[in-house]
């Protein structure tokens, strides 16, 4: 044992530079993952805050704002709660009683909560269960902006938790495939310490404790550089509207911090103990070969590289494509929409993504025997970057890695919000649209208008298949023949003018959507009641909600007037005569264009911050693989450099074989980069497909897929700077450093 660490030692210090790549890659990853962690911990139990609307108060009496029904969880029978966006008023009896006991204060702007001055234990049994009772901290949730900002730390938290989860899925990529190019450069090493009487186990156990030792140190730095880096994560967040202003988080373990900034709390755990086992689950692989290279076969061994890859790692690969492209054949067949979801494009695409990264030794020497160059240098570079297919795969890798999430990630992303804006265009039939809270209209014709449809944003609920509670976005409208003048709705069955106040209209995505159905629905403020199925909606792109009409919306006040004008009337006048008979808080009146551009961007700022986030966690990662391959490819490479100083080449010339090689590793990575793009997006354009008037599904999906070429290139770009500065950069390093004059 003794033996074995200090050969891992002594390896350790002899070829630093080989260890480098792999103790930064697990460093970075752990710093990630450990302020991913962080940012979670705090995002789960956020900072109370003072309670700003009836702060003076010590008690606060707000309605029940969470619906709580049983459902059906298999031998058991359980609850399941949502937030009711519109909670029914504290009743005027609940007032009087309250008013025996002390001041009671109303806020005339929001009147669902009241403060009352007196004391809790007296509060609480007055109101009972008619109520809530909220004390302290909690009184910070009858706030006006309490559940915005509950929204976006729920938004935080997705997007952190998307984050992690790229961010371990190209760590352990990068770990593994620098910990394989290591023992790759290592073979003839191994060879001598077989032919010196070295048994395959030693061979491995050598491995794995340098896998070790390098794992303990990254994985320790990286939980040092992930505390540091917390605190700018929630900076950045905030900077770019994820987060509320308020959110913190702090990565050190100071007096003050609470216990999940501990270093023994879950983040640091989870990081450190998730970076020591890449570290050592990389060398297993890479172990596993190197043990079972002879002695004879590695002396032997060429330049010319072999059997690049094991029939355990093919048979991986091939099982993963398989799944993949299976996953995405089965969304289709069962349900298209899926395909459309956050969660469904941003995680699946990650399978195929593993399934060529693994092949990739298998896939870049076809790629490469397509590829002409011109001269002798274009002719070297081309037999080179063939004939060293481990080095050219560990080069292209990590380029299809981020070129393939730059194009899967944002071209899903921009796709689903293009379609989604055009179908929200196809189905408006208004020329204005006024907005703002607690519409109004004066009880007077306004001119030029043909057809007004005022409507509230609200909610249905139903308890789908008797196991879950399900929430469903919903329009109330006062008028069901104007919401038909001002809209195109995709209709599959009924007729949206038979609306009234004992029916609904829902779409597809419901368990049940047959016309005269009749459901059992909870409405936005908790009431109980069922509604008969008046008209179903096509699913679309998943926003077609369902509709209701005012009275079964609440206390909801009217948000949105969709307006309709006669022929031949003016724009601009009618917009005058609209804002003139229109009352409320903040309103705008716009056209359906400039409305439709407001509310339904390409892609939403939030969104797009968040997606170019997890692309630069790759682009850094892939950049540092790069480098990391590449100065260990130079490291090694000086008998090779000097035989072609020797045959004539001048050392321009050499490096500008470095430079074509490392290029062509680039474009062989981005072209299967892109190949893989275009299979995750061709699904996704088959969705869209699917979901056309054509197929009798949806409406307005005919716009296809987009290509974020402006990402992609960018990504490339980096890339290939990085390659060819540090190829270029590395075999100069050594050559000045005495590692071989050439």
């Amino acid at each position: 044992m003794l033996t074995t660490l200090a050969s891992a030692w002594a390896n350790l210090r002899a070829r630093r530079h080989l260890f480098a790549g792999a103790f930064v890659a697990v460093a970075l990853g752990v710093a990630l993952v450990a302020s991913m962690g962080l940012g979670l911990a705090a995002a789960a139990d956020p900072p109370a805050g003072k309670p700003q609307r009836f702060g003076a108060q010590p008690v606060v009496v707000m309605p029940h704002d969470t619906l709580t029904v049983e459902v059906d969880r298999g031998p058991h029978r359980a609850l399941d709660s949502k937030k009711i966006p519109h909670p029914q008023p504290v009743d005027k009896e609940l007032l009087r009683e309250l008013a025996e006991l002390g001041t009671v204060h109303r806020d005339h702007l929001a009147p669902d909560a009241v403060g009352v001055d007196a004391s809790a234990a007296a509060v609480r049994e007055v109101v009972g269960d008619r109520a809530q009772v909220l004390t302290g901290a909690a009184r910070r949730l009858a706030d006006p902006g309490a559940e915005r900002d509950a929204q976006a730390v729920v938004a935080v938290r997705a997007m952190l938790g998307t984050a992690g989860g790229v961010s371990a899925f190209v760590a352990v990529f990068v770990t593994a495939s620098t910990f394989a190019f290591v023992a790759a450069l290592r073979r003839r090493e191994f060879g001598l310490l077989r032919l010196a009487g070295a048994t395959p186990g030693r061979v491995r156990r050598q491995l794995f404790t340098e896998a070790l030792a390098v794992g303990v140190a990254a994985s320790a730095t990286g939980c040092a550089l992930g505390s540091w880096g917390a605190p700018l994560l929630a900076r950045a967040l905030i900077d770019n509207g994820i987060a509320p202003p308020w959110f913190t988080v702090s990565g050190t373990d100071t007096p003050q911090s609470t216990s999940w900034t501990s270093w023994t709390s879950w983040p640091f755990q989870l990081a450190f103990w998730t970076g020591l086992f890449v570290a050592v689950a990389g060398a297993w692989a890479a172990s596993r070969r190197a043990g079972r290279i002879g002695p004879v076969e590695a002396l032997r061994d060429a330049d010319v590289d072999t059997d690049v890859m094991p029939w355990s790692r093919r048979i991986v690969g091939a099982a993963l494509l398989a799944l993949g492209l299976g996953l995405t054949v089965h969304t289709l067949w069962t349900d298209p929409s899926a395909l459309l979801k956050r969660k469904t494009y941003t995680t699946q695409p990650m399978i195929l993504i593993t399934a060529a990264a693994a092949l990739a030794p298998l896939l870049v020497r076809p790629v490469l025997r397509m590829i002409r160059l011109p001269g002798a240098v274009g002719l070297l570079v081309r037999e080179n970057a063939a004939a060293s297919v481990r080095r050219t795969a560990a080069v292209a890798a990590p380029v299809l890695v981020t070129v393939a999430l730059a194009g899967s990630l944002m071209g899903s992303a921009e796709s689903v919000s293009a379609a989604k804006a055009q179908e929200a265009s196809e189905q408006t039939n208004s020329q204005l649209i006024a907005t703002g809270d607690e519409l109004s209209l004066a009880r007077r014709p306004v001119p030029g208008v043909a057809a007004l449809s005022p409507s509230a944003s609200t909610a249905v609920f139903v308890r789908e298949e008797g196991t879950a509670l399900l929430r469903s976005e919903a329009r109330a409208v006062s008028d069901p023949a104007a919401l038909a003048a001002t809209s195109r709705l995709s209709v599959v069955s009924g007729d949206i003018r038979h609306l009234d106040d004992r029916s609904i209209v829902v779409n597809e995505e419901w368990e049940h959507h047959r016309v005269g159905d009749r459901l059992t629905v909870w409405l936005g403020d908790g009431r109980r009641t069922t509604l008969r199925v008046a008209a179903v909606l096509a699913h679309g792109t998943g926003d077609n909600g369902a509709y209701v009409t005012m009275a079964n919306a609440g206390a909801a006040p009217v948000d949105r007037i969709d307006v309709r004008l006669t022929p031949g009337t003016a724009p601009a006048a009618a917009t005058d005569a609209l804002r003139a008979a229109t009352s409320g808080r903040d309103v705008l009146v716009r056209t359906a264009a400039a409305w439709l551009n407001a509310t339904h961007p390409r892609v939403k700022p939030q969104t797009r911050q968040g997606m170019l986030l997890l692309l630069g966690i790759a682009l850094t990662y892939a950049a540092i693989s790069l480098a990391g391959t590449q100065l260990m490819a130079a490291s090694v490479r000086d008998g090779e450099l000097r035989a072609l100083r020797r045959a004539g080449a001048t050392r321009a010339q050499v490096r500008l074989m470095l430079a074509g090689e490392a290029l062509v590793a680039v474009a062989a990575g981005t072209a299967l980069g892109l190949a893989v793009t275009a299979l995750n997006l061709g699904g996704l354009a088959a969705a869209l497909g699917l979901l056309s008037p054509e197929s009798g599904a949806g409406a307005g999906l005919e716009a296809g897929v987009v290509v974020p070429w402006g990402v992609v290139s960018s990504a490339v770009g980096v890339c290939a700077v990085v390659a060819v500065g540090t190829g270029v950069l590395g075999a100069g390093w050594g050559r000045r450093n005495g590692v071989g004059e050439w």
